[in-house]
């Protein structure tokens, strides 16, 4: 078949613009924001902590330079008398920013029950977040992760949660921070009760941060860690559920097997749960094995991560 001059040249011209075209949509492709990023959550190095190998100082500067991670979580435990302290605060933050890390949240643990039906409790309990929401805003971070604890019946706790929360989340609104809870345990353990509780408060600023190994609801000793398991909440079913207000996440790992996958949570299944969403946010890096070094079950929980981002 013959082809004109006109129509030989037409054609080469397109492919000669497909051709120049293509490096860049290359580029575009490799250069396009992951739909997660990696952080560090502190209590992948809680036993280092608390046998003084180093200090809650160390920590973000630790997190780059030897996993290479530049957003970290801190736990309050590590600098509990120090959220008022502005001198720390403010070395820790210039820590940060010699080395180029982003401070993301903290996780409040140990001041009271923000779903405590007593009244005068739960008063307390908020007003004693409030120096951490501060802390928070002084270091740049994003959020703050709370518990939503409370002793009495799941309707009781649950109405006194949606008062704790919303209190603290106006307060934490003023300096512009979300406030998340994390499955922990009891009720909060429960993801049908976690998400009616988060509903009805009704904030755009209050959120859920799965974890993915707290899911049980009920144990034998009656304590929220210790004792073994009588009814357990289906983590799968739950993170599918919570992804909708999810404000992050919690990569939990405990083992691992020989080709490094995590044992107790099947990580590609978890994470269509977490992209089919629509998810765009942080994903933070929590060890806490026992079978393996903490540095090196932080190494392949990251190892587990970059995967998923590649797949």
């Amino acid at each position: 078949m013959s082809v004109s001059r006109r129509q030989f040249l037409k054609h080469t011209a397109a492919l000669t613009a497909t051709a120049a075209l293509a490096p860049q949509l290359a580029a575009e492709a490799f250069s396009a924001k992951p739909f997660f990023e990696i952080s560090l959550a502190e209590w992948s190095l809680h036993k280092a902590l608390f046998a003084n190998k180093m200090t809650n100082l160390d920590f973000p500067v630790m997190a780059k330079k030897e996993f290479g991670i530049s957003v970290v979580e801190y736990v309050n435990q590590f600098f509990k008398d120090k959220a008022e302290d502005k001198k720390y605060l403010g070395e820790l933050l210039q820590r940060c920013k010699d080395n180029g890390v982003r401070n993301h949240l903290i996780m409040i643990d140990g001041e009271g029950d923000l779903g405590s039906p007593d009244a005068a409790e739960r008063q307390k309990a908020i007003e004693n977040h409030y120096k951490w929401v501060d802390a928070a805003h002084y270091l740049g971070c994003t959020t703050v992760r709370v518990n939503a604890f409370g002793k009495g019946s799941a309707q009781e706790v649950q109405q006194a949660a949606v008062d704790g929360l919303s209190r603290l989340s106006a307060y934490a609104q003023k300096a512009g921070l979300n406030v998340i809870v994390e499955n922990h345990g009891s009720y909060t353990s429960d993801g049908k009760w976690l998400l009616g509780t988060i509903q009805k408060v009704g904030k755009p600023n209050v959120g859920i941060l799965p974890d993915f190994g707290n899911f049980c609801i009920r144990r034998d000793s009656g304590e929220l860690y210790r004792g073994k398991c009588l009814e357990e909440y289906d983590k799968y079913l739950a993170v599918k559920e919570w992804m909708p207000v999810a404000k992050g996440v919690s990569a939990k790992t405990f083992d691992f097997d020989a080709a490094g996958n995590c044992v107790e949570t099947d990580y590609p299944k978890m994470f269509n749960i977490i992209k089919a969403s629509g998810f765009r946010g942080i994903v933070g890096i929590e060890y806490e094995g026992e079978t393996t070094s903490e540095e090196e079950g932080i190494r392949k929980t990251k190892a587990i991560l970059e995967k998923i981002l590649r797949a």
